[in-house]
């Protein structure tokens, strides 16, 4: 006999059991931080991300919590408790601490308003925990579990999240045009939790975004770049990233990833260079080996970006994009700097997007050892990636081709590993240095060394390491014929 359907209530049962059990792991905390605000007469409740997470078994040891204690009074409760405690977010109502090796924030009951100029609000103290909730971006992070000397208590759920998250949807709890209008940063965070939970948007909240894209101008670079990379490390970054584009936030903050959808016409066929780099994101994704990647993935879903700036209709009925991976790295770098990351992420991305096509003249294993050395320290410490970023780019469908592209590449990865037995591919250097060089020579240190060492270079890339007398001999004989 079959077993029994499992009824909407066993399911919110369930979520709840999971939610509890997920909750004592962190006893320890919750039960003598309830007790100390219960002895001031003060409530206290675990709220947002930290309730939602603990329903769905992914709490990590980040905790936030409300109250109706004012912020000095949460200072003098916590104080002689805490490992540590600082204010940085006071001015917000926010006191945050850690304890045993766990970060906790608590902040005082909200019922803020917005200028609707910026996305800062008019701090403004609540009374109650449903002022709190209500005013917070969706309805999985506005339950509350009240925290008491006993440690986690009753669940509070006034705005429906806990049918949302079994829904796996993601609303509102005031109209979203109100909210999004009083921070439209929670337009890219519903993209950011696509990305992360794997939820959709409900059909209001996506249409109050395409409709508002144009508030997102409010929010700083900085912001914007954070809630991207939290996007772009999300289990279901694919969808995050889709998201974006459909409503068209990304046309606004990252306009060369909608710009990929190239128009195809019947005479000049082409794969949709947009739906070929979220499949590129997708299997770099699949070949990550431990913790997300930014830089790979990052470097996955920008790698096409210059084809559309390169596109050329050939007259037998083909297009080209000649030249885009050197036109995508220039892009990449300008979108990444306007976004301000990091300079070594920056230059990392766009290295590996202008490296990603030179395999592609490996053939069937034409190269010599010279070009084989140049690929690996052109990668320098980013061949590990790019041999990923390569691996991910084959998204043919004929099965022979793909499995005659990875048999290729496995042989220049056999054959890199064969050269780095023999010498040290990871730091190809001269075989003579500044100082050889200049006794050589009889040369002061200067531009003259600069050009021989970078002479030398060249040859050791060619011809593999030399004796130092062929080097010396290869070096005067350049030196004269200068």
């Amino acid at each position: 006999m079959p077993p029994p359907p499992v009824t909407e209530p066993d399911r919110r049962a369930r979520l709840l059991a999971s939610g509890a059990v997920a909750l004592r792991v962190h006893d320890d905390i919750l039960a003598p931080l309830g007790s100390l605000f219960a002895a001031t007469g003060s409530e206290l409740y675990l709220v947002g991300g930290s309730v939602r997470d603990a329903l769905l078994g992914r709490l990590s040891s980040d905790l936030d919590f409300t109250t109706n204690a004012l912020p000095d009074q949460v200072q003098a409760i916590l104080a002689g408790w805490v490992d540590h405690q600082w204010d940085t977010g006071i001015e917000f109502g926010t006191v945050s601490a850690v304890k045993n090796g766990r970060q906790i924030e608590i902040t005082t009951f909200r019922s803020d308003k917005y200028d609707r100029v910026t996305r800062n609000p008019v701090v403004q103290y609540g009374s109650t925990l449903q002022d709190d909730l209500v005013r917070r971006d969706f309805t999985i992070n506005a339950m509350a579990v009240r925290i008491g000397a006993d440690g986690a208590g009753d669940f509070i759920d006034p705005l429906g999240g806990l049918d949302a998250l079994l829904e796996g949807v993601l609303d509102t709890p005031s109209l979203p045009e109100e909210s999004f209008d009083d921070d439209p940063l929670r337009m890219l965070r519903a993209a950011r939790f696509v990305a992360q939970l794997g939820f959709t948007m409900l059909p209001r909240v996506r249409t109050a975004i395409e409709n508002m894209t144009d508030r997102i101008d409010r929010i700083t670079v900085e912001r914007v770049t954070a809630e991207l990379d939290k996007l772009i490390l999300g289990e279901h970054a694919v969808d995050g990233i889709d998201a974006l584009c459909e409503t068209g936030i990304a046309a606004r903050i990252l306009p060369e990833v909608p710009a990929m959808k190239l128009e195809i016409d019947e005479h000049h066929q082409h794969k949709d260079v947009y739906q070929h780099s979220l499949t590129v994101l997708q299997q770099a994704i699949d070949l990550e080996d431990g913790d997300p990647d930014l830089v790979l993935r990052w470097a996955a879903l920008l790698h096409d970006i210059g084809k559309p700036d390169t596109k050329r209709n050939e007259p037998a009925g083909g297009v080209s994009f000649h030249h885009h991976e050197v036109v995508g790295a220039k892009m990449t770098r300008r979108r990444l700097r306007a976004l301000k990351f990091p300079k070594k992420m920056t230059d990392d991305i766009a290295q590996l997007v202008f490296l990603h096509l030179r395999f592609h003249g490996y053939g069937k294993g034409q190269w010599t050892d010279s070009a084989v050395r140049r690929y690996v320290t052109d990668a320098g410490d980013l061949l590990p990636r790019l041999h990923k970023l390569v691996r991910a780019d084959c998204t043919t469908r004929n099965k022979r081709r793909a499995a005659s592209l990875q048999a290729t590449y496995d042989d220049l990865e056999n054959r890199i590993a064969r050269l780095a037995e023999q010498e040290d591919l990871a730091r190809v250097r001269p075989d003579l240095d500044g100082n050889a060089i200049m006794e050589l020579l009889g040369i002061p240190a200067g531009p003259q060394v600069g050009q021989a060492w970078a002479y030398l270079k060249e040859l050791r890339l060619d011809r593999g390491p030399l004796s130092r007398e062929d080097a010396e001999k290869e070096l005067l004989s350049w030196w004269s014929a200068r």
